[in-house]
């Protein structure tokens, strides 16, 4: 999987304005220059594990999800992963699998 950095600085955007922080507060918040924040969040410049565990620390969001777009603080947050595991399986791994997952829920 390749990252797509315009989508995790678009992630990165949001979570800031929501916050009301501008571009100046974070880079201020990491150590670096607003220039090189702004590349960062418009994705020109590919960002790094360490920043964004800075970022994620400061905008207090999980750093998953920059990366992913899916926290676990939803209910739905697992829908993504379970398509992209049965979009790779044959039909007759799904009902398997589509079994399996019933019996272990009458289970709880």
């Amino acid at each position: 999987m390749a990252l797509d950095y315009q989508i995790i600085g678009k992630r990165i955007r949001e979570e800031r304005t929501k916050r009301n922080l501008t571009q100046e507060d974070m880079a201020d918040s990491i150590d670096t220059s607003v220039a090189f924040y702004s590349r960062l969040e418009t994705g020109r410049t590919p960002i790094n594990l360490k920043r964004i565990v800075q970022i994620a620390e400061i905008l207090n969001v999980p750093v998953g999800y920059f990366i992913t777009g899916i926290t676990d603080d939803t209910d739905d947050y697992l829908n993504q992963e379970f398509k992209n595991i049965l979009a790779k399986c044959t039909p007759k791994k799904q009902k398997f699998i589509l079994e399996i997952a019933e019996l272990v829920a009458n289970m709880m």
